[in-house]
């Protein structure tokens, strides 16, 4: 294989934001650009500049943002059946947004052609041949996405073929096949590369969709054949099942296939700048993604945390910092002595592999696991238990006992929840009661209102999410009650969980662990 470097291009801010739940502003995509810019993506496609006033927007913002090495892309269609391009709207739109390059989509598919714009296979190409030529008049880099190549290609190889000539013929720089509907296996998009490459000169690109869970696939044979260009997006995000996913093809060029595309400390940037997408997308970011996810490094079994404690190789394909991301070892049923070991050293605890209290601090793992608890997302709370079976726990304050009272006045109206708390610290007795929006809400901020004129720190915790599992579902609203609070300071975050037939106790459990972390964090 022609190791051949390859440019990366980027439609997250375009074909990605055509996912569902997903829509981003003009800040989000201005923010975004920077960040892929940093990252060192060659080609960032903005949007759609002839469709919504927004796209537009974006292109005069972006001029004045000064990407440093990535080049802003227009995209829109060739012009339209009745009218000459100069005459064309969508192609002076294009024009207006004042790119270096643009991205001209044309139908490769007879089927479009015919059926979806109601035209002639002649009159299709006679379209895209005018309209490359007038963009590359216009515009310095001219790129022709070639829509719906391969299912066009399957039915019809000869007139598929016509598309990228003409576009050839009209001087375009870039021709980029487009697996549009993301049904094509790899052996078919291969040997349909090949045949292309025997017709057209012009530098290829390749477009995937991941209708078929084959869009990284596809865009890895597509380079081993030769092609240049490889479009994708953040995380995969786009319409129905996404679009290739940048966050698995860039490493894997870079780090399976040895092939240039960005820097070794580029390449570190990858997962900040997948969860930044994320974050400004205001989806969870998936913890099971390749290379950039929460889980890509994360290991549960007991046998495998042994393995990686002596070699990380062992069950590590690659070294996680590699793309920014980190080795992470989970606390469950399923650990073994190395899992308790492990989280010490990373918790800074000094435990001998035989201190007895290393079974100890297992077997009630395994204990408090079978009666519901879950440590894998409440490392907060692990630390403080194995904290407290070293005898190395401070009680910061003494519960002296709650009450929690919903008053409902009005049929419309909602119901209104006060907690009452009286804490003991040191020698001094705290009682004070505050409103929430529901009983845990309310307990919340009456804990806080009590011991923050103690530890004023506390006045940084901010109780980001609250999960609730009902874990015995067969014993109706008596059920035992699995609470998870995330919680975070600013600079870092940590998780808690309490268990209990009561979801107030359960909620109690994991707010005080929660409080408790931060105060023992704040005293190392």
């Amino acid at each position: 294989m022609d190791k051949k470097p390859v440019k990366i291009y980027d439609t997250t801010l375009r074909d990605g934001s055509q996912a569902e739940d997903i829509a981003f502003s003009v800040e989000d995509k201005v923010r975004i650009a920077l960040k892929l810019d940093e990252l060192g993506i060659h080609y960032i496609e903005g949007g759609w500049p002839g469709s919504n006033p927004k796209d537009l927007q974006f292109f005069r913002e972006i001029q004045s943002a000064h990407l440093t090495a990535a080049k802003a892309v227009a995209f829109g269609s060739t012009c339209r059946s009745d009218c000459l391009p100069e005459a064309d709207s969508n192609l002076q739109a294009l024009i207006e947004a004042g790119t270096q390059a643009v991205t001209l989509f044309g139908k490769s598919w007879g089927l479009h052609a015919l059926e979806a714009l109601n035209i002639s296979l002649d009159q299709n190409l006679e379209m895209i041949y005018r309209s490359v030529c007038f963009m590359k008049e216009k515009i310095q880099e001219v790129i022709f996405d070639a829509e719906h190549f391969f299912d066009g290609f399957r039915e019809n190889p000869s007139y598929a073929l016509s598309i990228l000539k003409a576009a050839q013929e009209a001087k375009a720089d870039w021709i980029v096949l487009c697996d549009t509907n993301g049904g094509t296996l790899p052996h078919d998009l291969q040997r349909a590369i090949q045949e292309v490459k025997n017709e057209i000169t012009v530098p290829l690109g390749i477009h995937v969709h991941n209708d078929t869970e084959l869009a990284v696939a596809n865009s890895l044979i597509a380079v081993r054949e030769g092609i240049t260009q490889v479009q994708g997006t953040i995380n995969g995000y786009g319409e129905r099942c996404g679009n290739a996913n940048l966050c698995s093809i860039i490493p894997n060029l870079k780090l399976k296939m040895g092939i240039d595309c960005i820097t070794d400390a580029q390449l570190k940037k990858i997962t900040e700048v997948s969860r930044f997408v994320s974050e400004l997308a205001n989806l969870p970011h998936p913890n099971y993604l390749p290379f950039v996810g929460n889980s890509a490094f994360a290991h549960k079994g007991g046998v495998h945390v042994s393995a990686i404690r002596k070699s990380p190789l062992t069950y590590e394909h690659i070294r996680p910092e590699r793309v920014g991301n980190r080795q992470r070892v989970l606390i469950s049923d399923l650990s073994g002595e190395s899992n308790i070991l492990y989280k010490a050293s990373e918790f800074g605890i000094d435990l001998e592999s035989k201190d007895p209290t290393v079974r100890r601090i297992l077997d009630n793992l395994k204990k408090l696991e079978h009666e519901g608890f879950q440590f894998e997302g409440a490392e907060g709370s692990f630390e403080i238990l194995m904290k407290k079976a070293l005898g190395k726990h401070k009680k910061f304050f003494e519960l002296m006992g709650f009450r929690v009272i919903v008053e409902k006045k009005e049929e419309e109206g909602l119901p209104l929840s006060e907690a009452t708390i009286m804490v003991r610290i040191g020698g001094q007795i705290e009682h004070t009661a505050a409103l929430g929006n529901g009983p845990v809400n309310a307990l919340d901020h009456a804990i806080r209102k009590a011991l923050e004129k103690f530890y004023p720190q506390l006045k940084e915790v901010k109780l980001l999410d609250y999960k609730v599992r009902i874990l015995t579902t067969k014993d109706g609203t008596a059920a035992q009650t699995r609470v998870l609070i995330e919680s975070g300071d600013g600079g870092s975050k940590w998780g808690t969980v309490g268990v209990s037939e009561n979801i107030i106790q359960a909620s109690w459990q994991a707010l005080v662990d929660a409080i408790d972390y931060k105060l023992l964090k704040e005293e190392k």
